[in-house]
């Protein structure tokens, strides 16, 4: 290792925080406002002033190096005092960045995040939409939110709330194709479901193992077109029970005689509990979730 040649710079610090954080110099530098080379170079003079490496990129994105976890010890406590040196030493300021499910994200999480950032009107909030497994890879976000236990590495993952996929249908449906009496029934009437091919996650795909082969149906990315495709009669559908109880337009079928118990998981990479933000937000998801059980 080469010796230090001059004192790390400040913007250099932070943005290797942001990129250690996201684990995408991409990710570091839309959540700074600033581009792509302009947070290689500065991460680039961080190093040269360590005199080493302090990110080394893997098959899973960019990884803190032990010489970059001293950088990063560092750059928390700075960004810790610029807050206490602002007078907002209890606020919670810059972006956090969650990818969620549609359901989690219109039922929880939107509503949580609000709710946060009326406390904190400083704190940036990026949702974006995706029903997937875990990803193995740096995924440039903050804060995952899964269905199903992740198996990942160098990460910190806990389980976040539980709820269960039953069988809806419309009244108006159930009138004219009459009521399934038992799970046998079911193999009579169309299922309104995740397209097979799409599915990426295990226990989505496994909640139809029981029952049995549908006929041709209304299939869809969207769990929200499944609710809509349920509700105008297209068949049974296959729905999260905390949000198809809520709508009016909808009941149950083989209610006691079919549920899958799935969970929500929270997965953040091995900085994020260390990151203030994340810590806050993770916290207004669970007292969220707390609030409306």
């Amino acid at each position: 290792m080469t010796s230090p040649t001059r004192e790390p710079q400040l913007e250099a610090l932070m943005t290797f925080l942001a990129a250690a954080r996201l684990g995408r110099y991409t990710a570091a530098a839309e959540v700074l406002g600033v581009n792509h080379s302009t947070v290689s170079r500065r991460i680039a003079s961080l190093e040269e002033a360590m005199g080493g490496r302090v990110l080394v990129r893997t098959t899973s994105g960019w990884e803190v190096t032990d010489l970059g976890r001293r950088a990063l010890a560092v750059a928390e406590r700075i960004e810790a005092s610029v807050r206490d040196l602002s007078g907002d030493g209890e606020a919670v300021q810059g972006m956090v960045r969650i990818a969620a499910p549609d359901a989690f994200t219109s039922v929880f999480l939107v509503p949580a995040m609000v709710r946060l950032r009326s406390q904190h009107p400083a704190l940036a909030v990026e949702l974006i939409a995706a029903t997937q497994r875990v990803r193995q890879n740096r995924s440039g976000v903050d804060l995952e939110i899964v269905v199903g236990r992740p198996q990942v590495h160098r990460a910190f993952a806990t389980p976040i709330c539980s709820y269960s996929l039953r069988l809806y249908a419309a009244p108006g449906y159930l009138e004219r194709a009459g009521v399934p009496a038992s799970i046998g029934d079911l193999a009579r009437h169309p299922l309104v479901y995740y397209i097979e091919s799409s599915l990426q996650v295990d226990d989505l795909d496994r909640a139809v193992q029981a029952l049995p082969a549908s006929p041709a149906s209304v299939r869809s990315t969207s769990v929200f077109a499944h609710v809509e495709a349920t509700a105008a009669g297209a068949g049974v559908g296959l729905l999260p029970d905390f949000l198809a109880d809520a709508d009016p337009r909808l009941m149950r079928v083989l209610d006691g005689g079919f549920a899958h118990p799935l969970r929500y998981w929270a997965v953040t990479r091995d900085e994020g509990p260390r990151n203030p933000v994340v810590a806050e937000a993770l916290d207004a998801i669970r007292a969220h979730i707390a609030s409306v059980s």
